[in-house]
């Protein structure tokens, strides 16, 4: 979803909530999100280098396997490709694990942030739920005791005016009582949306994390091939005897790479799409929570 789309979003809602620590950790999470999102982006340029390496290693098995079947076979063209191969830079730069380690870093301190604050948020609902059954015992056990007492009155003949000022006191109690459970569910219905929130973004982040753990693991599985394939050419160009050894190798481990690389493309693309998806139900739930309970956030911080 558009950065932009996601602004005018929360601007609109910044007028009418209460809760400036809630609305703060939400723009922190968009923020977050979108860095994340950056990474991707960084991610599949790297991919992309990682392929063209790969391009250069077919062309070289290409040129190997015309080469091969000639009288006094030089592979020259072969021995030209894996030194094309070898000259390229690593497709994962200190640029690339410095980006990565900052956004891994930000989605962990933001998961704990979540916790953190759903855990009080948990704490204040169920103490908000007890005071609802408090404050409806305490309405509940009033009200029966001025029925009794009109009850008694009128039973010993008291006067007729003691017996209604009794009744009618029963009238606005009953009405209070009602007022304050409708006070204490909207508290209540505040403080679940709230967790609503809190919960989407929690989960969201954990999926994430988990995403960037799994970018990690291939991306230094890749390595390992690259570094594999570089010193197959390595030996070829050193020993040009041994140019046919180490063809049938580097297609043994091409084949592994390809795998690794395409693994980690959808990996990538799992990520873009999860941080995508999180941020819409985010979104939603922000949208969609009742206005009319934002004024009991101050109440419930």
């Amino acid at each position: 979803m558009n950065q932009e789309v996601v602004k005018v979003i929360l601007d609109s809602k910044k007028d009418i909530w209460k809760n400036q620590q809630l609305f703060d950790l939400v723009e922190e999470y968009f923020e977050t999100s979108l860095k994340t999102l950056d990474f991707c982006t960084a991610l599949e340029k790297c991919l992309k280098r990682a392929r063209d390496s790969q391009l250069i290693v077919q062309v070289a098995l290409k040129h190997f396997e015309e080469e091969d079947g000639s009288d006094g076979a030089t592979y020259s063209r072969t021995l030209h490709e894996l030194n094309n191969f070898r000259s390229v830079e690593n497709p994962f730069s200190e640029e690339f694990y410095s980006l990565f380690e900052s956004v891994y870093k930000q989605q962990v301190s933001m998961l704990e942030k979540l916790q953190m604050r759903k855990r009080k948020l948990d704490k204040k609902l169920k103490t908000v739920k007890a005071w609802r059954k408090v404050s409806n015992i305490i309405f509940v056990a009033t009200f029966v005791s001025v029925l009794i007492c009109s009850v008694v009155a009128a039973a010993v003949v008291a006067p007729p005016v003691v017996t209604a000022v009794l009744a009618a006191a029963a009238v606005p109690l009953g009405s209070m009582g009602k007022w304050s459970n409708s006070l204490w569910r909207r508290c209540e219905n505040a403080l679940k949306g709230q967790r609503e929130i809190y919960s989407s973004m929690q989960v969201g982040t954990y999926i994430t994390i988990k995403d960037l753990e799994n970018i990690r693991v291939l991306v230094s599985r890749l390595e390992i091939k690259i570094e594999a394939l570089l010193k197959n050419a390595d030996l070829a160009l050193r020993e040009e005897e041994a140019v046919k050894f180490v063809i049938d190798e580097i297609k043994r481990k091409l084949f592994i790479f390809m795998e690794t690389t395409e693994d980690l493309c959808r990996h990538a693309d799992k990520c873009s799409r999860d941080i995508g998806r999180a941020r819409t139900v985010i979104l939603q739930r922000i949208i969609k929570h009742p206005e009319n309970e934002e004024s009991f956030f101050d109440m419930v911080q």
